[in-house]
């Protein structure tokens, strides 16, 4: 299937009485969602590019965009492939020297490199088909900024 370009929309907490929960979510148009569940350091990593931060040491996907320059290789896109039993499979597209490669990557971290690297998003037809939801259906989110001021 055909691959569909969407915007990271944020990152947030999704609360319930059985537990708090980081996720990322991707739009897909108007009112087509793809929610990601993720761990609380990629959230703050993924969070942090969103909002341009500066750290004073670079995190891991900082260094790993160094070493890329440092070695002419160009991120051109990421790609959220597939989801099997509720997994998501990514992988980030880089061209150097006329080739291009793809490496298997979690879709958390191809995100926070690729929000860092302003390179665009692309998932599968078939994932948005399988995991996306219309903004109504999300689960009770908070947005991570706001979730950790408390």
């Amino acid at each position: 299937m055909a691959p569909v370009r969407c915007e990271v929309r944020g990152v947030f907490v999704a609360t319930s009485d059985a537990a708090t929960v980081p996720l990322v979510v991707l739009s897909a148009g108007e009112d087509l969602q793809l929610p990601i569940f993720i761990g609380l350091w990629e959230a703050i990593a993924i969070n942090s590019a969103i909002n341009r931060e500066v750290m004073p040491r670079p995190f891991t996907h900082d260094l790993f965009l160094d070493l890329m320059a440092k070695f002419s290789i160009t991120l051109k896109y990421l790609q959220i492939d597939c989801i099997e039993n509720g997994v998501f499979f990514a992988g980030l597209v880089f061209s150097a020297n006329n080739h291009e490669e793809y490496i298997d990557c979690r879709p958390s971290d191809g995100i926070a490199v690729a929000l860092r690297g302003n390179a665009p998003v692309f998932v599968d037809e078939s994932v948005l088909a399988t995991a996306g939801q219309k903004s109504s259906e999300l689960p009770q989110i908070t947005d991570l900024s706001t979730f950790l001021q408390k």
